[in-house]
C-alpha cells in the first residue's frame, strides 16, 4: 500500500471515529480467534497462608458493619475485578462466635462451601441450615439469607458467586432486609427431608430455576461417592465425578453455576482434559497436584500446583490439565458449565483428540 491509499485509510478512519463507529475488518482476527483467548490465567491459594490473616480482619471489623466479611480471591490477571475466572467470584468468608450477618438478597446465585468450624448456620427464606466441614450450600437467585454463629470458634466457608457473569450482563440488584435476620420458616433441615429422598410432594410443580434443597451434606455426598467407587471403573479423565443436581428436575442444582464433587483414588493421575468452563476447584479431603498446560504454549506452559486440603485453585477455559492424587481425594468444582450448555457452547478435549 502507497503513501497516498495509507492517509486516505487514516482519514476515512478518523472521520469514522467521530460519528462512533470503526472498522470490523481492523479487529476481526482478535474477535473470531481459532480458540478461545481468556483473560485469566491458572492460580492457587494455599488455605494455611490464608487462614491467619483472614482471622486477623475479626479483630477489625464485624460482621455487621462489614455486611459479610471476605476476602475476596482474585485472579492475579485481573487484579482488583473481584474475580477468580472469567464469570465466578471466589472468596473466604469468616464469622465469629455470637455474631449475624445481617440478612439482604441479590440477583446473584451464591454457594458456600463449609471449610472450618462448627455451630454456623445459613437461612435461607427463613430455613435454617446447619454448617458442617464439606457441605455444600445454596443461596439462590434473590432469597432473603443472614448466616450466623452459634458455636465457641470461628466458622469459615468458601462462598463462590456468579458476579462477574451478573455484572457483564447489567443484572445485579441488591435489597437488605429491615431486620437483623429473616424470621423463622420451616424447621430446620425442612427442604433436605422434603426433596432429598427422591420423592417430592405430590402434586407440586418443579419451578425449573433453583433447586429446592439448600443443603447438600458432605457426610451423604462422600458415602454416596465411596460406595460407587466400589463398584465403578474411574473415568481416565475425571475418576469418578459426580454432578449436584436438583432433584425435582434432574437438572444442575443451581441456574448459572454447575457443581461437582471429584473422586481420586490413591495414586490415580487422570488424563489431560480442558474444556471451555472456567473452574474453581477447592481440596476437601486428601491431597495431590494439578499439572496445567502442556508444554507447548498453549496455556501458557506447564505449571505444576501441589494442593492439600482447603487449598482453593483455579483453571481458566480451554486451558488443559490433569490431576494426581497422593491419597484419596476429594474435590468440590464450582464451574459455568451449565450457562454454556444453555448457550449450545460448552465444549470438551479429552487427551489430543
Amino acid at each position: 500500500m502507497n503513501k497516498q491509499d495509507t492517509a486516505r485509510q487514516q482519514d476515512y478512519k478518523d472521520r469514522l471515529s467521530k460519528l462512533g463507529i470503526s472498522p470490523l475488518w481492523d479487529q476481526y482476527r482478535d474477535l473470531l480467534t481459532l480458540e478461545p483467548i481468556v483473560r485469566t490465567v491458572p492460580h492457587i491459594w494455599v488455605y494455611a497462608e490464608l487462614r491467619d490473616i483472614l482471622l486477623e480482619s475479626g479483630d477489625l471489623i464485624s460482621a455487621k458493619e462489614a455486611q459479610r466479611r471476605v476476602l475476596m480471591l482474585e485472579n492475579p490477571a485481573l487484579p482488583n475485578q473481584t474475580q477468580a475466572t472469567d464469570t465466578l467470584f471466589t472468596g473466604l468468608q469468616l464469622i465469629l462466635p455470637g455474631e449475624v450477618a445481617p440478612a439482604h438478597r441479590h440477583t446473584p446465585n451464591a454457594l458456600r462451601l463449609i471449610l472450618e468450624g462448627d455451630g454456623g448456620y445459613t437461612s435461607v427464606n427463613g430455613e435454617k441450615t446447619v454448617m458442617k466441614y464439606g457441605d455444600y450450600i445454596i443461596t439462590p437467585n434473590w432469597c432473603w439469607h443472614d448466616h450466623g454463629n452459634e458455636g465457641d470458634g470461628p466458622v469459615i466457608w468458601q462462598d463462590i458467586l456468579d458476579l462477574p457473569l451478573l455484572k457483564t450482563l447489567g443484572t445485579i440488584f441488591y435489597e437488605g432486609y429491615p431486620d437483623e435476620q429473616f424470621p423463622p420458616g420451616p424447621v430446620p433441615g425442612d427442604s433436605l427431608r422434603r426433596y432429598g429422598s427422591n420423592m417430592r410432594p405430590a402434586g407440586l410443580e418443579p419451578d425449573k430455576i433453583s433447586s429446592p434443597i439448600f443443603s447438600y451434606p458432605y457426610e451423604k455426598t462422600r458415602e454416596t461417592m465411596e460406595a460407587l467407587a466400589r463398584d465403578s471403573d474411574p473415568d481416565p479423565y475425571h475418576g469418578l465425578k459426580m454432578e449436584f443436581i436438583d432433584p425435582t428436575t434432574g437438572a444442575p442444582a443451581m441456574t448459572s453455576i454447575s457443581t461437582f464433587m471429584q473422586r481420586l483414588a490413591k495414586g490415580f493421575k487422570t488424563e489431560r482434559y480442558q474444556s471451555t468452563e472456567g473452574v474453581i476447584f477447592t481440596c476437601v479431603e486428601g491431597g495431590g497436584r494439578a499439572v496445567i498446560g502442556n508444554g507447548d504454549g498453549n496455556g501458557g506452559g506447564e505449571q505444576v500446583f501441589e494442593f492439600t486440603e482447603k487449598d482453593i485453585f483455579v483453571i481458566p477455559s480451554w486451558v488443559p490439565y490433569a490431576l494426581e492424587a497422593d491419597d484419596d481425594t476429594y474435590i468440590f468444582a464450582g464451574t459455568d458449565r451449565t450457562v454454556q450448555q444453555k448457550l449450545g457452547l460448552w465444549r470438551e478435549r479429552r487427551g489430543n483428540e
